[in-house]
C-alpha cells in the first residue's frame, strides 16, 4: 500500500498542490514528540506524545536511528536526538540571518495594521533600529535606520527591559542617563515597565520620543541564547482609539508569536 497521499502525476502533469509523502509526516510527529519530551524518552511515552501505537513508533524509531536523526541508550533504552539531528540542528542555526528571516515579515504587519512597522536589535548602547517599514499614516517625525533608542521612554526600549538580563539593561540605561548607578526612582521605574511588559505582552508609549506618536512594541525570541529582536507598531496618536489598541496589539502579538517561532523558539 502506498504511503503518499496522492498518486505519482504522469509525465507533464503538474504535480497536486497538496501532495507529500504521510510517513515522513508521521516520522515527523515523533521526532517532534522527542523535541517537545525536552529529555530521553520511553518508547511508551514517545507513543503517547505522537499518539501512536507503540508498536508503531517503535518502526518509526528504527528507522530514525538508522540515519542518526534517533540514538537509544543501551544503558536505559530511551530514546533521544541522534548525531545527524545535532549536526542539522547546528547547521540550521549558522545559516540562519534572524533579522533577514523577520524583516520579510514586516510588510505583511504594516499591510495588515497600516501603520509604520520598525525591528529593533540590541546594541551596545541600546535598542538599535534596523528596518523601518512606512505605513500608510503621515507620521509627524521619522527614526532613522541606526538609531539607539532610549529605554525607558521608547516602546521597543520598554520590551528589551523587560525581556533581556538586568544586567546588560542597566550597563546600557547608565550609560543613556550618564551615570555610574542608577537611583531608587529609576530602578523603580524600570520594575514597573518590566512587570506591565510581561503582564501585557507588549510595551506601550503615548509621546514618549516623538509627541504625537503611540507606539507598541513586541519581542520577537530566538531559538538559543541570543538576544530577541523586538518589532514595534509605530502610529499617529491622531486617530487611535482606545478600542484600537487591543485590537493592534493583538495583531502585533500574533505577528510576533509566528515570527519567534518560524526561528525555531519553543512557545
Amino acid at each position: 500500500m502506498s504511503n503518499e497521499h496522492s498518486s505519482e502525476p504522469e509525465a507533464g502533469e503538474a504535480a497536486p498542490a497538496r501532495q507529500g509523502i504521510q510517513s515522513v509526516e508521521l516520522a515527523m510527529t515523533v521526532l517532534l514528540a522527542l523535541e517537545e519530551g525536552r529529555g530521553p524518552m520511553s518508547l511508551t511515552q514517545i507513543a503517547a506524545a505522537a499518539g501512536m501505537q507503540p508498536s508503531k513508533a517503535h518502526r518509526y524509531l528504527v528507522s530514525l536511528a538508522r540515519v542518526g536523526l534517533v540514538a537509544q541508550s543501551p544503558s536505559s533504552g530511551r530514546y533521544d536526538m541522534g548525531p545527524a539531528m545535532r549536526r542539522l540542528g547546528v547547521e540550521s542555526l549558522r545559516r540562519m540571518d534572524e533579522v533577514a528571516l523577520v524583516s520579510e515579515h514586516l510588510t505583511g504587519l504594516r499591510d495588515r495594521t497600516t501603520h509604520a512597522v520598525n525591528l529593533a536589535v540590541w546594541g551596545d548602547h541600546g535598542p538599535v533600529v534596523v528596518r523601518w517599514e512606512y505605513g500608510a499614516h503621515a507620521l509627524p517625525i521619522t527614526v532613522r535606520v541606526g538609531a539607539t533608542m532610549p529605554l525607558l521612554t521608547s516602546a521597543m526600549g520598554g520590551a528589551f527591559l523587560a525581556y533581556l538580563p538586568e544586567q546588560i539593561t542597566e550597563r546600557a540605561l547608565c550609560g543613556q542617563l550618564q551615570t555610574e548607578h542608577l537611583d531608587a526612582v529609576t530602578r523603580e521605574t524600570v520594575a514597573r515597565i518590566r512587570d506591565e511588559v510581561r503582564r501585557e505582552g507588549v510595551a506601550t508609549t503615548a509621546g514618549g520620543v516623538i509627541p504625537g506618536v503611540t507606539s507598541l512594541a513586541a519581542p520577537v525570541f530566538t531559538a538559543g541564547d541570543s538576544f530577541p529582536l523586538v518589532v514595534t507598531l509605530v502610529m499617529p496618536a491622531r486617530g487611535i482609539t482606545e478600542q484600537d489598541l487591543p485590537r493592534l496589539a493583538a495583531e502585533l502579538l500574533n505577528s510576533t508569536r509566528a515570527m519567534s517561532e518560524m526561528l525555531g523558539h519553543s512557545t
